[in-house]
């Protein structure tokens, strides 16, 4: 209870002045709740975002794979039977048959942007698969290519081959 100038005196409601002061509990846990949704949901497009990416990148590499294949035959007359043929020589060595420098250093380790890579002698030239490092981490499908340079993809684990559909 409290008086004004005039004498009169007036009730106070503390519910009414204490929800003036601030927020309620209710209300916070709401804006937090709200929050999280919206963090949640952008962190899935980020991953996926970055999936594709990654995706992306192998498919590049595919075709500088395919590039330094070609090249390789070119020089040597037959096609690389594993990418540190393609890659650069070991602590500046020369260059030849057993590292032609032809591709990045990370793609010759058979790594990159997420994927792991591997080659292949075949009798009528070379085959190359790429798969994830972590699946549906760093990437949702699996490719695979040939001396034809069409990509193969797989939406699944297991490693795409030629009877899987090509890349559109």
């Amino acid at each position: 209870m409290h008086a004004n100038a005039r004498g009169n005196v007036y009730y106070i409601d503390m519910r009414t002045r204490r929800r003036q002061r601030g927020f309620s509990l209710i209300e916070l846990l709401i804006v937090i709740a709200i929050i999280m949704i919206i963090v949640t949901t952008a962190t899935i497009e980020y991953q996926k975002a970055m999936m594709n990416s990654h995706e992306t990148a192998a498919i590049g590499a595919f075709k500088a794979i395919a590039q330094a294949e070609t090249l390789y035959y070119s020089q040597f007359g037959k096609f690389a039977q594993s990418l540190n043929e393609l890659g650069p020589p070991a602590s500046g060595g020369a260059e030849g048959p057993a590292s032609a420098g032809l591709i990045a250093k990370d793609l010759a380790d058979g790594k990159k942007s997420g994927y792991v890579f591997t080659i292949a002698g075949t009798p009528l030239g070379y085959s190359v698969t790429a798969v994830p490092e972590s699946f549906n981490s760093t990437g949702r499908r699996t490719f695979f290519s040939d001396q034809s340079m069409i990509i193969h993809e797989n939406w699944g684990q297991e490693p795409a081959t030629e009877k899987s559909p090509e890349l559109k």
